[in-house]
């Protein structure tokens, strides 16, 4: 038996040294029988953490907090947040530890996070605990964000506790080890702007630009005349590159409250979020969302409102005047919108491998009127749009038979057509696979009674989503019509 090589690993309290009246030092709670469930091994290494030794049972205390490096801090963190339109001024890491940073291969900071780690003072009553159900489900969408290059946090592993959760039943307890380029938000903004002390919220900006939007020598907001405008600037083009990316594959977050934008741009909990399969603005899924208010055509203007209430937060940053500030502010919000239909009809032309000098003035009737087609007609979006490469190519039929207006799709076909699309463009940007409803659940079930084998054959298969691979037609498919409900877990 050969011996696993030891686990070196050294984490920074960067978030507790810079912002302490936003950290609370706390540890995580023990865990009576762990198990490593499963591992992203790719993004253990490009954080120079050998796989092996995460595996022994140095690494599973490192993935649950249970044994952490001498030096290392692990905080909760304080923020606030509106929730489904309601304000909050104490949310805070209620089942949630930041262990500290560390350092990739390529030089940059990361966080290392823990979620369902066990109560902290922040947990209003909850458990703090999570189920294997849900941090699966974050580890499975996350690997397939990141594979369709969307920003995205990113699951390390999740580890089975051996600890029962009660929710609707008794179910297996877990703790997911997440890494993000940090956890900062707009809600910790609003958790500043709450204690009435402007220099913690200046520290608070003054370290999301030093993390992410430092720029240096580039125009970053460090070198900006006005470095707490730029920041928001940057905040505002970033959200909105990634909502309408999300957009583009369907994907519906689900709990678009302010403490779940993040300052980075990167995606953050995937709760009670899903894969869009049917073509239907107003889907939505989650069980908590009662009226709907973050269906997926609400994703854009939800993401809009969530950027004012960080702007209300950063006014006094903005300008010493009131009123100057709140002009600033609303002069950048006003980006929000020309960022986002740039982004958005940018990814449709490149979907439909529109030549580039197609003019906007054809382009945009041409992508309004095909969704009129998907809306009515509730196509599948993700298996239409890589059926249209074989369209470009000469075969319209795959992509014809998933509209029922047979005389609509043709004419729409044949317009299209008409300006050359690039099929190999298509095919390179029009993903075959996405986590499938209906798979994300099967794999689920399976997991909670243990057997993780069709999580990681799943995770495997949406790793690669713009490979067509032959075997694996049933990952290609939409599940059966009816209604879809997903949980947040807590």
């Amino acid at each position: 038996m050969t011996a696993a090589p030891p686990l070196t690993v050294a984490l920074g309290d960067r978030f507790a040294r810079a912002l302490p009246e936003m950290a609370v030092a706390w540890q995580a709670a023990e865990v009576p029988r762990p198990q490593l469930l499963v591992l992203d091994e790719e993004l253990a290494a490009d954080l120079g953490l050998d796989p092996d030794a995460l595996r022994s049972p140095a690494g599973v205390g490192l993935l649950t907090g249970t044994a952490v490096p001498d030096g290392a801090r692990p905080v909760a963190q304080a923020y606030a947040g509106h929730q489904f339109g309601y304000y909050n001024p104490r949310l805070g890491d209620g089942r949630a530890l930041l262990l500290g940073e560390l350092v990739d291969r390529e030089g940059r900071l990361r966080d290392l996070h823990l979620k369902g780690s066990g109560r902290t003072p922040f947990s209003r009553g909850g458990d703090g605990l999570a189920a294997v159900g849900p941090m699966l489900r974050e580890y499975v969408v996350g690997r397939a964000m990141h594979a369709l290059g969307i920003p995205t946090t990113r699951a390390l592993a999740v580890v089975a506790t051996g600890r029962p959760v009660r929710r609707e039943t008794l179910l297996p307890g877990a703790v997911l080890a997440r890494v993000a380029s940090s956890h900062l938000r707009v809600g910790s903004f609003q958790y500043a702007r709450a204690t009435g002390d402007d220099d913690l919220l200046r520290r608070l900006a003054d370290e999301a630009i030093a993390r992410h939007w430092a720029g240096a020598g580039d125009g970053g907001a460090a070198d900006a005349e006005n470095r707490y405008l730029s920041l928001f600037s940057a905040v505002v083009a970033a959200q909105a590159s990634l909502v309408a990316r999300w957009m583009l594959v369907g994907f519906v977050h689900g709990v678009m409250n302010t403490d779940n934008v993040t300052i980075s741009g990167e995606t953050i909990d995937y709760g009670p979020c899903a894969f869009m399969e049917g073509y239907d603005a107003n889907a939505w899924y989650s069980s908590v969302d009662e009226g709907g208010r973050y269906r997926y055509g609400n994703q854009p203007l939800v993401a809009e409102w969530d950027l004012a209430r960080l702007a209300e937060a950063m006014l006094p940053l903005l300008a010493d005047d009131q009123e100057q500030a709140i002009a600033l502010a609303v002069e950048a919000l006003h980006g929000f919108r020309p960022a986002y239909d740039a982004a958005w009809s940018a990814g449709w032309r490149a979907k439909l491998g529109l030549p580039a000098d197609v003019d906007d003035a054809v382009a945009t009737p041409l992508v309004d009127d095909l969704l009129d087609l998907l809306q009515a007609h509730r196509v599948d979006l993700t298996g239409f749009a890589r059926r249209l490469s074989a369209a470009a190519r000469g075969d319209a039929e795959p992509a014809r038979g998933l509209v029922l207006d047979l005389a609509g799709i043709d004419a729409w076909l044949a317009r299209w057509r008409a300006l050359g699309p690039d099929a190999d463009a298509m095919d390179r940007v029009n993903p075959v696979y996405v986590p499938r409803n209906h798979l994300v659940e099967e794999a689920l079930a399976a997991a909670t009674a243990g057997d993780t084998g069709p999580v990681e054959r799943l995770v495997e298969v949406v790793s690669r989503p713009f490979e067509e691979r032959p075997g694996l037609e049933r990952y290609a498919e939409p599940g059966p019509e009816g209604p879809y409900v997903t949980f947040c877990g807590t």
